[in-house]
């Protein structure tokens, strides 16, 4: 009897492990990532329902032309193109659009515009980043970085 009870918290115990030994293997959205041109490192961090991303590195942080620590110039409002780009939101209004899969808004520096973007967990160390203007989708896969 004492053995059948051992085997039965056994068969349970690795039973309630296997979802979180999942879920890290599926991985998680929070955490820094390197975008897949590597030039910008991304805080993704849970907020509100959602998640949040914050650029917290950058490639080449200081601006070549001025000296200065790079600021958000492509931005098409004068007052916004003045802020640094480190520590600058990308993430707006991202949430749960299905498992490991959030859906809202992201702000490309690149252009100084938003469009409608969703993010997924590719894996525990690869995170898919896509948006849309229109029909038009593209994305990328950012990796973990510090791993």
């Amino acid at each position: 009897m004492a053995y059948r009870f051992g085997l039965v918290v056994s068969v349970l115990a690795s039973l309630f492990a296997v979802p979180a030994a999942y879920a890290q293997a599926g991985g998680e959205p929070a955490g820094v990532w390197l975008t897949q041109a590597g030039d910008a490192k991304v805080k993704v961090s849970k907020c509100g329902g959602g998640i949040c991303g914050v650029i917290v590195g950058l490639r080449e942080p200081v601006d070549a032309a001025t000296g200065k620590p790079a600021t958000d110039d492509k931005n098409p409002n004068p007052a916004l193109a003045k802020r640094a780009m480190i520590g600058l939101p990308l993430f707006s209004g991202m949430q749960p659009a299905g498992p490991n899969k959030w859906s809202g808004q992201i702000y490309n520096a690149d252009d100084g515009n938003s469009y409608a973007s969703s993010v997924s967990v590719a894996g525990p160390d690869a995170l898919r980043v896509e948006g849309c203007v229109g029909a038009l989708c593209g994305g990328e896969t950012w990796t973990r970085a510090g791993r």
